[in-house]
C-alpha cells in the first residue's frame, strides 16, 4: 500500500502545518451553502459572505472518511466517535496495542484548530465529509449489503454500529460539518451508465443517508464529473437532480479556483491536497498550491524520498 499512501494521503504534521499557513494567509472556512443557495423558486442564487477585508473564503473537504478495511494495521484511526465530553475524536490503536482517543484525522484536528482560532470559521462552518457506503461510514460497518445477515461478512453488531455512526454524524453536524455522497461504491460517475449510477446512488440513500441525514451535495469519486465546463444537462444530471443533489464537486488542479452557478445547481472544482500534488509542486510541475501554503515548508521530512525532494 506504500505508493497509494504516499500519493493520496497527508501526514498529521502536514495537515497541521497546512491549517496554520491557511490561517496566517487569511483564509476562513465556509460551506457551499454559504456561497450559493436555492431560493423559494428553486433558483440557485449567490449569497453575501461578509468578511473582514483581510479574509478569503475557503471550502475544505475530505473524501472516503470510512476507515476502510484495507487500512487496518497501517497506522490510521479506527473510527470517529465521541469522547466523555461529547466531542468528536478518533479511536486509535497505538504501536503498543493500546486503544486511545485523540485527534488523528482531519475532523478533530480542524475542530481543535477552530477552537483555538474561532475566526478561522465563518458562522461555525468546518468542511464537507464525502462518504461512500460499501465498507460502512466513519469507521462503523453499517452497510446492510456488505455486513447484513445475508452477507458473506455478516457483522453481528451492525445495528449498534449504525447507531454509533449516527451519533457521531449528528455530533459532527452540530460542530459545523456537512456531508456529501461520494457514491456508494466509489463509482466513476463520468464513465458509469445512468442506470448503474442510479442503482448505486439509491443504495447510498438507503444505507448512508439514514446515518448522515438528508444530503444535497455529491463529490464525485476519482475527481470525475458528469460533464465538461458547459452548464450541466442530460440524463445523468436529470437523475442527480431528481435524487435531490444541488451541489457538485469534481477535481481540477489547473486553476487556483473554479466554480459555476447554473439555474438550479452550484458546481465547484477542488484541488487535491495530497502527495501527488505536493510532489508536483516540489518538482516544478505545478504551482497551484502556492497561494494556499508553502509546500516545501509543510512537506513531511519523514516521507520516503523527502530529503531529495526538499533539496
Amino acid at each position: 500500500m506504500t505508493q497509494g499512501y504516499q500519493d493520496y494521503m497527508v501526514t498529521i504534521d502536514e495537515c497541521k502545518e497546512i491549517l496554520n499557513e491557511l490561517y496566517e494567509r487569511g483564509y476562513i472556512l465556509v460551506n457551499l451553502e454559504d456561497i450559493a443557495k436555492l431560493n423559494s423558486e428553486g433558483e440557485m442564487v449567490y449569497q453575501d459572505i461578509l468578511l473582514p477585508p483581510d479574509k478569503k473564503p475557503l471550502v475544505l473537504s475530505q473524501d472516503d472518511v470510512s476507515y476502510y478495511e484495507y487500512m487496518r494495521g497501517d497506522g490510521f484511526p479506527q473510527n470517529l466517535t465521541l469522547d466523555t465530553n461529547g466531542d468528536i475524536t478518533n479511536t486509535y490503536l497505538n504501536d503498543k496495542g493500546e486503544s486511545i482517543q485523540g485527534a488523528y484525522d482531519l475532523v478533530p484536528i480542524v475542530d481543535d484548530f477552530v477552537e483555538q482560532h474561532p475566526d478561522f470559521s465563518y458562522k461555525g462552518s468546518k468542511g464537507i465529509i464525502a462518504l461512500t457506503g460499501y465498507n460502512g461510514v466513519l469507521g462503523y460497518r453499517t452497510s446492510e449489503t456488505t455486513y447484513g445477515p445475508n452477507s458473506e461478512k455478516h457483522n453481528p453488531n451492525i445495528k449498534k454500529d449504525q447507531q454509533q455512526a449516527k451519533k457521531a454524524a449528528n455530533a459532527m453536524k452540530q460542530k459545523g460539518w456537512t456531508f456529501a455522497s461520494h457514491t456508494w461504491g466509489h463509482l466513476d460517475a463520468g464513465k458509469a451508465s445512468p442506470e448503474h449510477l442510479e442503482k448505486d446512488l439509491l443504495k447510498w440513500k438507503r444505507e448512508v443517508e439514514p446515518i448522515t441525514g438528508p444530503v444535497n451535495t455529491i463529490i464525485f469519486a476519482f475527481g470525475s464529473d458528469i460533464g465538461d465546463w458547459h452548464q450541466y444537462s442530460g440524463d445523468k444530471y436529470d437523475l442527480l437532480k431528481s435524487l435531490g443533489f444541488a451541489y457538485y464537486a469534481n477535481v481540477d488542479a489547473s486553476n487556483t479556483y473554479w466554480s459555476q452557478i447554473g439555474p438550479d445547481y452550484f458546481r465547484q472544482a477542488r484541488i487535491n491536497v495530497d502527495g501527488i500534488r505536493m510532489r508536483a509542486a516540489l518538482t516544478g510541475q505545478s504551482d497551484v498550491l502556492k497561494d494556499f501554503f508553502d509546500v516545501k515548508r509543510v512537506f513531511d521530512p519523514s516521507r520516503p524520498g523527502a530529503n531529495k525532494l526538499l533539496q
